[in-house]
């Protein structure tokens, strides 16, 4: 949940002036029935006042130093926090496409549960960041550079093909490259660097080409969150026609949580198609976004205007003229 702050707390000093003049009515109210018993002839005194207004005296008065209070309120320019898209920010979506990839430990196999994750994934992001997409097995591939077309990248993954070995460090590599590639916005002179992550989901380990520990490292380097996703069961196994027996395909989630944490980035675990869902709505629903501070403040004058148009009317009805 987003809070509220204050942009200018100092202001509320002023309530102390509201709280001096509720504490000046008080005083004054308590004078005023002081002298009332005072006055010995209460004949006289109810034939002079025989009508007395009671508690609806002091109503227009509340009102008055509520409306006080709420207009300092707003001139300590309340705030909302609240998340926008960042402008250029980008996502790359790296998926392991190694032979691993079709173990039948997930329902229907890894690769097919990976695929519709991913697709629902595309659902989630907010459709101003761009989205790429890499594929890695023995090497890593830009399939779709940054863009926004989210049909483009939509489907390139559904066109994922297995290929041998894991190439995580070059995944990492490649998916660095890609983020070089995201669209320049209109009128940005600076050419700033692009607000980016890779999300990574892999279930293996590296087999082949530079380390893990290489690619976290310069993904940190380049100020890159890496955010790693081990899929997959530990009991999966592969069949290959050359091989006599089924190969075993175990996650290895040390080196993919090693990977997340060199580059400040979160690993998770999911060894369903709907963990790995859930797991994408959670990233999706934190990622590309910064915090940003809306003054509501006239939220606060106009509820001032409204209490003191209550209080102002309250007191022509009841007493025939303004508080």
């Amino acid at each position: 949940m987003l809070a509220l702050t204050y942009l200018a707390p100092s202001r509320f000093w002023f309530l102390v002036g509201v709280a001096a003049l509720a504490v000046a009515y008080v005083v004054l109210q308590t004078r005023r029935r002081t002298y009332a018993v005072r006055f010995t002839n209460l004949d006289l005194l109810q034939s002079v006042a025989p009508r007395t207004p009671g508690w609806r005296r002091h109503i227009p008065a509340i009102l008055l130093l509520f409306t006080l209070g709420t207009l300092v309120v707003s001139l300590a320019r309340p705030a909302r926090e609240e998340r926008v898209p960042r402008e250029r920010a980008t996502i790359i979506m790296a998926i392991d496409t190694s032979l691993s990839m079709m173990a039948e430990d997930v329902d229907p196999d890894r690769l097919t549960a990976a695929q519709a994750a991913a697709t629902q994934f595309l659902t989630i992001i907010p459709p101003q960041i761009n989205v790429g997409l890499v594929s890695f097995n023995g090497v890593g591939t830009i399939l779709v550079p940054p863009t926004t077309d989210r049909a483009r990248v939509r489907t390139a993954i559904t066109r994922l093909e297995l290929e041998e070995r894991t190439a995580i460090g070059e995944a990492i590599f490649t998916s660095l490259q890609a983020i070089k590639q995201a669209p320049i916005a209109e009128g940005d002179e600076n050419n700033e660097d692009v607000p980016a992550r890779i999300v990574l989901m892999s279930d293996g380990k590296t087999t082949v080409g530079r380390s893990d520990a290489v690619g976290a490292a310069a993904a940190a380097e380049a100020g890159v969150p890496v955010d790693t996703i081990a899929f997959g069961t530990d009991h999966g196994v592969i069949v290959l026609p050359e091989e006599p027996a089924p190969i075993p395909v175990d996650v290895d989630h040390e080196a993919l949580e090693a990977v997340a944490e060199a580059t400040d980035g979160k690993a998770f675990q999911a060894a369903t198609e709907g963990e790995l869902r859930e797991v994408y709505r959670n990233i999706g629903s934190s990622i590309g976004f910064e915090i940003v501070f809306n003054e509501i403040g006239r939220w606060f004058v106009g509820a001032a205007m409204v209490l003191l148009f209550l209080g102002s009317s309250l007191s022509l009805v009841w007493f025939s003229r303004l508080p």
